[in-house]
């Protein structure tokens, strides 16, 4: 423990300052200033010493100054009426030949940040602004700012504004850097300082003479300057240019940063700056500095998200190592996921299965959940891997597992039969309340596959008194139930047991009350009690679904380079999106029949003039709902071959006209939910398959022709079902003549297997995605092309009515 002295201490340093012996030897002196600092920066309250200090600062000895002035600007704020013994030194000092000691007195004259002391503190600073030494400007500049922070609500002096606004043409880039900072401090009520073509092309010209920072600052500020054209714009690019492969990560990035500002109306050369930025990005991410490359990482998610393949090819990069920390190795491996393809996959996962069974908990779940989240696109090689964890019986490893494969049952329903046998034995190994709950909504959704789910939920129940967690015991009624109803005779007795012990000795009220809620539904009726909580079951056959689709630049651009995406987890936010939180988000219990009163379809009117309308609004209302159902599952081929057998209306005939078929039918209508173009494929699926329409194939949000292909069975009163196959198109085209030749040609593609998810170029997209986001303030309208087979028009009204009512719910939540 360090010597922190005592008042007999602080008392012998008093009698050596004033000792006139001590004072007449400079090195004594100094040695007794030394102890005096030193005792300070241990805790020791030597304020008491602060008359004798005031006297020590009169002194040629410019270490002697330096020690006395970081005491005096450490307890000024405790004496400020000794501090004013401080100001004929500090100005006297101020006016010294030698331009260390007047740059020093202007510090620290500034530092003492006494309102008291700030007339006495213009008229030096003001003449430190034209000194002929730049280390008295660079303080002077500064201390403006720090007198202004001082007195925030005083009025701004427009000589001094003017004086600094002057001061950015200094011969010393420090001193230019430090205006900028200064009028950015002084003016930041006013929007910070202002930047016109001059000073912009000033700063530009100056900027190879600044060091790291003060590049990246200029360059930070040189963001609200507008090029007047754009022969100027590429000349501003021209000279970042250099800057964009710089190997310090601050500049880089701050140049990039100013690219994609600069670029928001162009955006192939944004995307062109962020191909020039790999090498650099790739360097960055083996700094020495564990910050810069956490730092990194996170940008390099966002840069990602609209760029799926610029780091490809270097997937290698982002392996972790094993002295790095978990939230770098944490990061890794979310980027590992984006940069999953047909061709890494294998190595990729290979590298993921070694980084499961991490001596540290966090990072091994962190490399499980990414495996689960690459399962998604390619869910054998994936369940082989969870499977082959789950026999390490390992209690982190198996919660991290069963956690997994909910989430990619959720989203990939095919890969149900493989994940339900491999849950047995888990409920003995699994010991926290994430892993519980996970295992108990597999076993309640899916129970009827798993031959041991009774048993399996028999060992819950005989331990609920000892169960700790309500949220598990709130599953645990849920799973129960709903095993009830797909196996009586197996789980009748054992559900009456819960019901009985919570019923009766439950402390937990929001628990108690579930259970008598159950109790109660069962009283009404097995009926009753399936309707409210047997929720829609999905397909397991599911048709071609791409991933995440790549966003425009202009979505994260403006928190590039700041401090928002290290505190943004990404892909966990993707996770949560896509896996357990969608449930909440699209609850099967809930009904989305409230929401077909919303259902507002706009007949297409013919160009003939007809005012023939086939399925007019009035009648598209909730009573026109039929049930649907997803079984029999088609493939993808069988899909394309159903759809290209049946022809699309042509112009002859009129856009609106519904073209009669040996057995079958095919309309077109328009529905107007502009926001549903931007939504994600996943959370399209996930509120389709409620509502059992299955989505066969999806585009891009962002790039055009935006597709979407459907189907489902629909059964009309009469027991008979009927086949519709959908297909949804936004051309982007302002006029819907264009829209509807542009649906007509894109029929004569491959509907089922394929989805149309690039562009012919770069220019193109860049386009595409120009008038998405000009659609979004009139809503967009989506032209629905119906084909079903045998024709049951009322049916087809129905599923006509749920279909917009879905759309207009997600426009409504993208919104």
């Amino acid at each position: 423990m360090p010597y922190l002295g005592n008042e007999d201490t602080v008392r012998d340093l008093r009698r050596a300052l004033a000792n006139p012996h001590v004072q007449s030897d400079q090195l004594r002196y100094r040695n007794a200033i030394l102890k005096v600092i030193r005792l300070m920066s241990q805790g020791v309250d030597v304020s008491n010493l602060f008359s004798e200090m005031v006297k020590a600062c009169a002194t040629v000895d410019i270490v002697q100054k330096k020690l006395v002035y970081v005491f005096l600007c450490s307890y000024a704020s405790l004496n400020p009426e000794l501090s004013l013994l401080v100001i004929n030194t500090l100005r006297k000092d101020c006016q010294d030949p030698n331009p260390m000691i007047r740059s020093l007195a202007l510090r620290n004259m500034t530092n003492l940040r006494l309102p008291s002391l700030v007339e006495y503190v213009e008229q030096p600073l003001t003449a430190g602004l034209r000194d002929r030494a730049a280390c008295v400007r660079r303080v002077a500049v500064l201390g403006w700012a720090k007198l202004y922070n001082l007195q925030p609500n005083s009025e701004i002096d427009a000589a001094v504004v003017n004086e600094l606004y002057s001061l950015l043409r200094d011969t010393d880039p420090v001193v230019m850097v430090n205006c900028l900072r200064a009028l950015e401090e002084i003016l930041k009520e006013e929007g910070g300082v202002a930047i016109n073509k001059p000073i912009a092309h000033h700063l530009l010209n100056r900027l190879k003479d600044c060091d790291v920072w003060g590049q990246s600052d200029v360059l930070k500020i040189l963001q609200r300057y507008q090029p007047q054209c754009e022969d100027e714009l590429f000349d501003i690019l021209s000279a970042l240019d250099e800057r964009l492969v710089s190997p310090h990560p601050p500049v880089m990035a701050a140049t990039l940063s100013l690219f994609l500002s600069l670029c928001s109306a162009l955006p192939a050369v944004g995307l062109a700056a962020l191909e020039r930025v790999r090498g650099p990005l790739l360097a960055a991410c083996g700094s020495a500095s564990r910050e810069i490359r956490f730092t990194v990482l996170c940008h390099i998610q966002l840069l990602l998200r609209s760029v799926p393949d610029l780091l490809a090819a270097h997937y290698k990069r982002f392996f972790c190592g094993y002295a790095e920390p978990a939230y770098i190795k944490q990061r890794k491996m979310q980027v590992l996921v984006e940069l999953v393809n047909d061709d890494n996959v294998a190595m990729l996962l290979d590298e993921l299965k070694e980084y499961c069974t991490d001596v540290n908990a966090d990072s091994a779940q962190a490399a499980i959940s990414a495996v689960g989240r690459i399962g998604r696109s390619y869910s054998d090689r994936c369940l082989t891997i969870l499977t082959g964890l789950l026999g390490l019986k390992q209690d982190n490893i198996t919660s991290a597992v069963v956690q997994t494969m909910r989430d990619l049952v959720w989203v990939c329903p095919q890969c149900s039969e493989t994940v339900c046998s491999a849950l047995d034995g888990c409920e003995e190994i699994l010991h926290d309340s994430q892993g519980k709950l996970a295992l108990l909504w597999l076993l309640g959704t899916y129970g009827d596959r798993v031959s041991s789910a009774p048993y399996t939920l028999e060992v819950f129940i005989d331990r609920v008194r000892s169960e700790t967690s309500p949220a598990v015991k709130m599953e645990l009624l849920t799973a129960t139930l709903r095993l009830f109803l797909c196996r009586p005779a197996e789980t009748q007795d054992m559900l009456g047991r819960l019901l009985h012990d919570i019923i009766e000795e439950e402390t937990d009220l929001c628990v108690r009350d579930q259970a008598l809620l159950y109790y109660r539904l069962l009283q009404r009726g097995i009926d009753e009690t399936r309707e409210v909580l047997g929720g829609r079951r999905s397909d397991p056959s599911l048709g071609v679904l791409i991933g995440r689709p790549a966003e425009p630049v202009s979505q994260w651009a403006h928190i590039f380079n700041t401090l928002k995406p290290l505190g943004q987890n990404i892909s966990q936010a993707d996770t949560a999106n896509i896996g357990s939180c969608q449930r909440a988000a699209f609850d099967p219990n809930s009904d989305l029949a409230d929401a077909l009163d919303s259902c507002r379809l706009q007949s297409v009117q013919a160009e003939s003039g007809s005012d023939h309308t086939p399925f007019p609004a009035d009648v598209l209302s909730t009573g026109a709902i039929v049930p649907l159902n997803l079984l029999p599952a088609l493939t993808p081929g069988e899909f394309e071959r159903l759809w290209l057998r049946g022809h699309v209306p042509n112009e002859g005939q009129g856009v609106e006209h519904a073209e009669e078929e040996e057995e079958g039918v095919s309309t077109t209508e328009l529905v107007q939910c502009g926001n549903v173009l931007h939504c994600s494929p996943q959370s399209f699926q996930a509120a389709m398959q409620l509502v059992n329409i299955q989505t066969m194939a999806f585009t891009p949000p962002q790039q055009l022709p935006w597709r979407v292909y459907l189907y489902t069975h629909t059964e009309a009163p009469p027991p008979r079902g009927t086949l519709v196959l959908a297909e949804l198109l936004y051309t982007g085209k302002a006029d819907e003549e264009e829209g509807s030749a542009d649906g007509r040609n894109a029929d004569k593609r491959a509907a089922g297997g394929q989805t149309e998810s690039r562009v012919n170029n770069e220019e193109e997209d860049a386009s595409g995605s120009e008038l998405l986001e000009r659609d979004d303030g009139r809503r967009a309208q989506v032209k629905v092309t119906v084909k079903q087979q045998p024709r049951d028009d009322e049916a087809l009204r129905g599923f006509l009515s749920i279909l917009t009512a879905v759309l207009h719910t997600l426009s409504a939540e993208t919104g």
